[in-house]
């Protein structure tokens, strides 16, 4: 069976890496030779610094004015990155290739395992190891811990630390996807470079002892590289080749490459989309906005204006579940007791934080205030 992908394989691939290839390395040369030099000040938080003092929030400090110039020169390639996701979009396309020839149980098995992976990652990594707004059990962690892993983001301790830095310093130069950098830095870029030594210096005043006291994570920190190559890619083809005899190499492209890009560029909405388009009915001051779409996409990530006002609040949104499959999740884990002390705001908080903003409509997609906004950041890059 492996043999029927063999031919389809030699006719299309060659061309279409070769434009793959060709087209990220343009991209990012064009990201990263992008470079400013401006004033850094400091600027007190304000009223919603205040309000998370007050409910144990995480407060953020805020600075106005960006140097994106080290010595003079812009930031060094990351080559394990580039190399890395280069590598991952040539399979992806690969994958879309194969996507004609492989059986209905494996679009089924490559939708299901996509949607495992999303709530493994806004469930698990960010709302229970990035900023604890419930406990899991031993049983539960795990789980999430496995999807996880499928997802290939790094690992759990990593990507925590990551995006504690990026809330206590949003938009900054410590910020590790900082949006001031553009659309595209923010969304993918970011992995291709080094950090700069601001977030160096910065996340080591990030406590993550409650990262370390997890026995999920340091085994899965210890031994991330094999179990992210099994779950990540020999499972989503092994699946359905053995329990229902697809190509094995069609699942893997499919299943595996495919799904695995699409569901990153599907999590990098949020350092992106959601933090360049959406209305701000809870802090105007913020970039971070309330995109319903990229909310669907990421299963309830979208909400990011309140999110960034209310960090600590599990269901990153005060509209329950809806477009919010992973506070649907949450709540269903709490309801057979796998989830226990989830952390949300009062409604009165919610209520008085809104009073201060006269914006109060959802934004579905894009406004032409939006659009011009995507111009002018497409010219910075």
């Amino acid at each position: 069976m492996v043999s029927t992908a063999v031919p389809m394989l030699r006719r299309d691939v060659i061309r279409l890496s070769c434009i793959t290839i060709s087209f990220s390395l343009l991209v990012t040369i064009m990201a990263i030779s992008r470079t400013q030099t401006t004033t850094l000040r400091h600027e007190k938080g304000g009223d919603v610094m205040d309000e998370n003092d007050k409910l144990g929030l995480d407060s953020a400090e805020t600075f106005v004015g960006r140097d994106y110039k080290i010595n003079g020169h812009p930031w060094p390639y990351r080559a394990k990155g580039i190399i890395l996701f280069t590598l991952l979009h040539i399979g992806a396309v690969i994958g879309v290739c194969c996507l004609h020839q492989i059986k209905l149980l494996t679009w089924i098995f490559g939708c299901v395992l996509h949607v495992f992976c999303q709530i493994s990652i806004t469930a698990g990594n960010h709302r229970l190891w990035a900023h604890r707004t419930y406990k899991a059990k031993l049983p539960l962690r795990i789980v999430l811990m496995i999807g996880q892993t499928t997802t290939v983001q790094n690992d759990i301790f990593k990507w925590a630390l990551d995006h504690r830095v990026h809330h206590k310093y949003t938009d900054t130069d410590a910020d590790p996807h900082n949006a001031k950098r553009g659309f595209f830095f923010s969304h993918i870029g970011w992995l291709l470079l080094n950090k700069l030594p601001e977030f160096n210096e910065k996340s080591k005043n990030i406590d993550v002892s409650d990262l370390l006291a997890d026995p999920v994570v340091t085994f899965q920190l210890r031994y991330y590289t094999a179990l992210c190559t099994m779950f990540g890619f020999v499972m989503p083809a092994l699946v359905p080749w053995g329990l229902w005899g697809e190509d094995f190499l069609a699942a893997f492209f499919t299943a595996g490459i495919l799904r695995c890009v699409i569901g990153h560029h599907t999590t990098f909405l949020v350092n992106s989309a959601a933090h360049a388009w959406g209305n701000k009915p809870y802090d105007i001051r913020i970039d971070p906005g309330e995109n319903i779409a990229v909310s669907v996409l990421t299963t309830g990530e979208g909400f990011h204006n309140f999110h960034h006002v209310f960090p600590q609040d599990y269901r990153t949104s005060e509209h329950g579940w809806r477009f919010n499959l992973s506070t649907a999740f949450i709540d269903t884990m709490s309801a057979i007791g796998q989830v226990t002390d989830r952390r949300y705001v009062s409604d009165d908080v919610i209520r008085r934080r809104q009073k201060r903003t006269d914006c109060k409509k959802l934004v579905l997609l894009f406004s032409a205030k939006d659009l011009c906004k995507i111009h002018k950041r497409s010219k910075n890059i």
